[in-house]
């Protein structure tokens, strides 16, 4: 599959939902466009929290405890400054977490990650408001977690593949249109917006995959550049360099036209912007692999891990009060606050699977009927991925 830049955003190509699995030829289909809705709103973000000062020792002898008198009384008050601040954390962290998620932020769908079997989340990176196609899926990864040992597998699932949406519809479009189809028209009940776009999209990636993807964490990709900010900026290992066009500017209504990005081969330090660009690049110069969805998921797997790496550094820590307020605009989900964290907790990226859907293992190229490109299974078999996938899912 091949792009060339135009005058349309880089972020994703409005193609409109238009035609599901295995049904009639592409080529008798009609392409249809979808209104798209507004953009979304979190809350405040949770503050710091301050921990409990350990309570004085009393030690014996009238005088000796005189002189200890204005100390027990200091850490008596610092006791309570760090109670009250621990309430007020909690209470920021619980507003946190009703602005991520319509869960109760400490009720569970999942039993806190315990027992047998997985838990198939699908994360969807999407560009947001100020973008043509602003709700289109620009990458959709399954973060599939086996929570007894913690084997973790990622599967990168293509934005091209022509499938039914909505889900039972007869109508045709590439599955980055689930997520905006949702947001724009509702889905299952479920009025126009966010839970109903990520509801939609994971029902498509669960008939795609053949995996059971109840739950879905959406990513606005303009959140993750001040994220990445906020902690300081990232290092990624770049495995391969490659030059692109790319946006000038990222308001469509300002036709500022393009400019050429270079990343070297190596480890390099990113600030948000160019994190940013790594992760997202398109319309790639050379080399033309680099320029394939497959190739876009990995770096933005590649980015995934190096913020969650950089979470973990004491040097970030300063940043992380910033890192939670951007968060909070970045991220939803159908998960609670507490399944979340239990859940990314439990993830082991660094060991984990790496499967990737493509036209070297399961998919071909093909054109819709009104010109798109788009991915089909060979031979028209949709139960092959689905088996490809099970056979490389991590035990």
């Amino acid at each position: 599959m091949s792009y060339r830049p135009g005058p349309q955003d880089d972020w994703a190509d409005w193609d409109g939902p238009t035609a599901p699995i295995g049904e009639p030829p592409v080529t008798q289909v009609q392409a249809r466009r979808r209104t798209q809705p507004l953009g979304y709103f979190g809350a405040p973000a949770p503050a710091q929290t301050a921990a409990r000062s350990p309570r004085p020792v009393a030690t014996a002898g009238r005088p000796r405890r005189r002189r200890r008198q204005p100390l027990a009384v200091a850490a008596l008050v610092v006791a309570l400054v760090a109670l009250v601040a621990l309430v007020i954390g909690a209470n920021r962290a619980l507003a946190f977490g009703s602005a991520i998620s319509p869960q109760a932020p400490l009720s569970s769908q999942t039993g806190f990650m315990s027992g047998v079997g997985r838990v198939n989340v699908v994360v969807l990176g999407y560009g947001g408001a100020g973008h043509d196609g602003a709700y289109l899926s620009d990458s959709l990864m399954v973060m599939s977690l086996s929570p007894s040992d913690r084997a973790t597998t990622m599967i990168s699932v293509p934005r091209d593949l022509w499938v039914q949406v909505p889900p039972n519809s007869g109508q045709y479009a590439k599955l980055n249109t689930a997520f905006a189809d949702g947001m724009a028209n509702g889905y299952d009940g479920r009025p126009p917006g966010q839970l109903a776009g990520g509801l939609e999209a994971a029902a498509k990636v669960s008939d795609v995959t053949g995996l059971n993807v109840p739950y879905f964490m959406t990513i606005n990709f303009q959140g993750f550049r001040e994220l990445v900010d906020a902690l300081g900026g990232v290092d990624i290992d770049v495995p391969t360099a490659f030059t692109a066009n790319y946006p000038a500017n990222d308001d469509p209504q300002i036709n500022a036209g393009w400019k050429v990005i270079h990343f070297d081969k190596g480890m390099q330090h990113m600030n948000g912007e160019r994190a940013i660009e790594y992760a997202r690049a398109r319309y790639v110069i050379a080399p033309a692999s680099e320029g394939s969805d497959f190739a876009r998921s990995a770096r933005q797997q590649l980015l995934i891990r190096a913020i969650a790496s950089r979470m973990r550094s004491p040097s970030a820590w300063p940043g992380l009060s910033g890192a939670m307020d951007a968060l909070q605009k970045a991220i939803y989900t159908n998960l609670s606050l507490a399944d979340l964290a239990a859940f990314t907790l439990k993830l082991d990226l660094n060991n984990a699977a790496q499967v990737g859907v493509s036209t070297s293992n399961v998919l071909v190229n093909a054109t819709s009927g009104d010109g798109q490109d788009i991915l089909l299974p060979q031979n028209g078999d949709w139960d092959a991925i689905k088996q490809y996938i099970s056979s490389r899912l991590k035990q």
